[in-house]
């Protein structure tokens, strides 16, 4: 694709005997030592270093301020914080609720904490959460791979990789199998302000994939699409609605509308511990609402006057008329999405318990 230049980096792959090569990507986050141990993506692409959370507070902050992100990571932080409390006395239920509160919009992180809260040994149902988020995402990415043509050049949002997962990815993870399996795609990496998660993350991923990759300005989108450069949007998510809208990192919306307009096809790849069959529709999605610092500065440099209103949604919500079709490690959902989502997750319609249930 002309203007497209790769990014450089180490691949994944087998030697000529077949032995598997190590993952070019760290483990985002896994149990090691008695604590929490994170890539610190906020150093990311400058420094590869790591975070240690040995206390339910200190998981806690660092859930806050985004060393660890992305919904599936978020499940296995939160399934993490509750053997956290186990191992240092903290009532389980309190801690819970605390680790919920961090970041609202991710159903996955509820999801988690409910999954250790529910177990007899937290720290296993942990390690098995992320275990199971490997094998989940590997086979979306397999299921995924197909959409996307020869050569697709695909125009992702954020950073939905092996960076917000405890591995492989989603929305990358397709890039990614699509990849491996020869079908050669190409990567238009928006910037992704006011964090820079695309610009930061994503093209860090790529590039130690061996992924061509270009980054381009957000406002950058509706121009590629008008000039036929993208073939599809490809995007993560942080929940899903039962009836399809899809909350992701605010900019989505804007994207689905553009795609929408230039009949491009505009696909969300995620987990089902991402559907929420509980929450009906996009107005029940609680939006993360964060300082208005990240929005007036950049690298600590002030960019607009100290007197200027700022509001810093982190998600907005995509209606699923403009989404068309959901990717998950059961099947690609398409719409009726009430219907399709339905067949396709793996909890039931239900109330959510509380996290007092276990406060032992």
């Amino acid at each position: 694709m002309a203007g497209m230049l790769g990014v450089g980096g180490r691949r994944s792959r087998r030697t000529r005997y077949g032995e598997a090569m190590p993952d070019p990507i760290p483990p985002t986050i896994e149990w090691r030592d008695g604590a929490v141990r994170m890539i610190d993506q906020r150093r990311l692409p400058g420094e590869l270093a790591y975070v240690d959370a040995r206390t339910v507070d200190e998981l806690c902050d660092a859930i806050r301020t985004m060393v660890v992100r992305g919904a599936p990571a978020l499940g296995v932080a939160g399934a993490m914080g509750v053997a956290l409390a186990r191992s240092t006395g903290e009532p389980l239920g309190t801690a819970a609720e605390r680790i919920v509160a961090t970041r609202p919009t991710a159903a996955n992180l509820e999801w988690g904490v409910r999954r250790a809260l529910s177990a007899d040994d937290p720290l296993s149902e942990a390690r098995r959460v992320a275990a199971e988020d490997m094998a989940r995402n590997r086979a979306l990415g397999a299921l995924g791979a197909p959409l996307l043509p020869e050569g697709a050049r695909v125009l992702t949002h954020c950073n939905a990789g092996s960076l917000a997962c405890a591995g492989y990815g989603t929305a990358l993870g397709v890039v990614r199998a699509a990849h491996e399996t020869g079908r050669a795609p190409r990567v238009w990496v928006d910037e992704t302000r006011p964090m820079l998660q695309g610009s930061r993350l994503t093209a860090w991923e790529l590039g130690r994939l061996g992924v061509p990759a270009t980054l381009v300005a957000d406002s950058a989108a509706g121009s590629l699409m008008a000039a036929d450069r993208v073939d599809c949007v490809l995007v993560g998510a942080d929940r899903v609605a039962a009836n399809g809208d899809v909350a992701n990192k605010v900019g989505t919306y804007s994207l689905a509308v553009l795609a929408a307009h230039h009949s491009v096809p505009f696909y969300v790849a995620a987990p089902t511990s991402t559907i929420d069959l509980a929450c009906p529709d996009g107005s029940a999605i609680p939006v993360e609402q964060r300082a208005g610092e990240e929005v007036a500065a950049l690298a600590g440099t002030r960019l607009a006057p100290d007197d200027t209103e700022v509001e810093n949604p982190a998600f907005d919500v995509t209606p699923a008329v403009l989404v068309t079709a959901i990717v998950t490690e059961n099947g690609i959902a398409r719409p009726p999405y009430t219907e399709t989502l339905a067949a396709l997750a793996d909890r039931p319609v239900a109330k959510r318990p509380s996290t007092q249930a276990r406060n032992t």
